[in-house]
C-alpha cells in the first residue's frame, strides 16, 4: 500500500478514536465510530484476496448495522430528554438500545458471531488493530452509559461472553479464531465488573492490549497462523517459542503472570459486591479458556510435528521484522504482576 494512504489511514483511525473519546454529545461519537469504521475497511481489503473481501464486507454490514442502532438510541433519548448529551439517558428503551448496538461493535456474546469470521480473513496485523485500537472508541462510550442500564443486562453478556469465548475456542485450530473468541471472554470479563468497579475494566483492558497485542507480534514473527506451523516453531526461535507459551498462559489468566492480576482483582470484587454464584461461573469459564491455551502450548513444546520442515536451515534465518515492540510488550504481558498496586492507583 502506498505510505502516504496508510499514513492517512493510520491518522483517521486516531483522529476517530480520539473524536469518540472527547465527545459528551451522541452525534459526534456517532460520527468518531463511523470515521473509525471507513478507515480500517481499506486496511482490510489490501491484499485483494477473496477471504479479505468476504471479511471486511461482513465487518462493514454489522458496524453499520450498530452505528444506525446507536444514531437511532441517541435520536430517541433526545426526543424523551430533549438533549443529545450522553450522560443524561433516563428512558431504559435508548439505554438498553445503545449497551446492545455498542455490544455488536466489540463482539460481545450472543452479538459475537462476526468476530471470529472477519479476524480469520485478515493478515495478523491488521487483526492486531481490530482486535486492540478498534475497541477503545466503543468501549468508552460504554463505560459513559454503563451507569443509566440494568446491571442484569450487563452481568447477563458479561456471563454469556466468557462461556462463548471458553466454549467456541475448544475445537479451533487456526490461531486467529482463537484469538477472538480469546477477545470475546477478555469483554465479558470487562463488562460484568463495570457497574461495581469502573477502574478494574480500565485495568482488564490495558492487560488485554498487551497480552493480545504481545500475542498477534510473536505469531507474525513466527509467520504462523495455524496450530500445525505453531508445532514447527520452535525450530525458528527456541527461545521466541518459549516466551510464547507463556504469553498464551499469560493470556489464560494463571499466576505469576501478568493475565492473572485482572482475573484476580475482579473476582474478589465480585465476591464483594455480593455476587458469589456469578464469580464461581466465570472462574469456571476461565477454565474452558485455560484448556485451549493449554492445548497451544501442548502443542508447541510437547509435541514433535508430523509435518515436515522444508525451509533450509531455518535457526539461522534472520528476521527483518522489528523486535523491540515485540520484546517490550512480551515483557509486559509475562512480569506486571507485582506491580499491581501501582497500576490500581494508575486507574483510578
Amino acid at each position: 500500500m502506498n505510505p502516504y494512504v496508510l499514513s492517512i489511514l493510520i491518522s483517521s483511525l486516531g483522529l476517530g478514536t480520539t473524536l469518540t473519546f472527547a465527545s459528551s454529545h451522541w452525534f459526534l461519537a456517532w460520527m468518531g465510530l463511523e470515521i473509525n469504521t471507513l478507515a480500517i475497511i481499506p486496511l482490510m481489503t489490501q491484499h485483494h484476496h477473496p477471504r479479505a473481501v468476504e471479511a471486511s464486507t461482513k465487518y462493514f454490514l454489522t458496524q453499520a448495522t450498530a452505528a444506525a442502532m446507536i444514531l437511532f438510541a441517541g435520536t430517541t433519548n433526545a426526543w424523551f430528554t430533549g438533549t443529545w448529551s450522553m450522560t443524561n439517558m433516563p428512558n431504559p428503551l435508548a439505554s438498553t438500545m445503545v449497551i446492545i448496538a455498542l455490544a455488536l461493535k466489540i463482539g460481545l456474546a450472543p452479538m459475537h458471531l462476526w468476530m471470529p469470521e472477519v479476524l480469520q480473513g485478515l493478515d495478523l496485523t491488521t487483526g492486531l488493530i481490530l482486535s486492540t485500537w478498534q475497541k477503545l472508541a466503543p468501549f468508552s462510550l460504554i463505560m459513559q452509559t454503563a451507569q443509566d442500564t440494568a446491571p442484569t443486562l450487563l452481568v447477563a453478556l458479561g456471563l454469556l461472553s466468557t462461556l462463548v469465548g471458553g466454549w467456541g475456542g475448544l475445537n479451533q485450530t487456526q490461531l486467529r479464531k482463537i484469538l477472538a473468541y480469546s477477545s470475546i471472554a477478555h469483554m465479558g470479563w470487562m463488562i460484568i465488573i463495570l457497574q461495581y468497579a469502573p477502574r478494574l475494566t480500565l485495568l482488564a483492558l490495558l492487560t488485554y492490549i498487551l497480552m493480545t497485542s504481545a500475542a498477534f507480534l510473536t505469531f507474525k514473527a513466527l509467520a504462523t497462523t495455524n496450530i500445525n506451523t505453531l508445532a514447527m516453531a520452535w525450530s525458528k526461535g527456541p527461545i521466541l517459542s518459549a516466551t510464547t507459551a507463556l504469553v498464551l498462559l499469560s493470556l489464560a489468566g494463571l499466576p505469576p503472570l501478568t493475565g492473572f492480576m485482572p482475573k484476580w482483582l475482579i473476582l474478589q470484587e465480585l465476591s464483594k459486591q455480593g455476587l458469589p454464584a456469578t464469580a464461581t461461573v466465570m472462574a469456571l469459564a476461565a477454565l474452558l479458556s485455560l484448556y485451549f491455551y493449554l492445548r497451544l502450548c501442548y502443542s508447541m513444546a510437547l509435541t514433535i510435528s508430523p509435518n515436515l520442515n522444508n525451509s533450509t536451515t531455518p535457526w539461522r534465518a534472520h528476521t527483518t521484522q522489528t523486535s523491540l515492540p515485540l520484546a517490550l510488550l512480551t515483557t509486559a504481558a509475562l512480569t506486571l504482576l507485582p506491580i499491581t498496586p501501582a497500576l490500581l492507583i494508575l486507574t483510578t
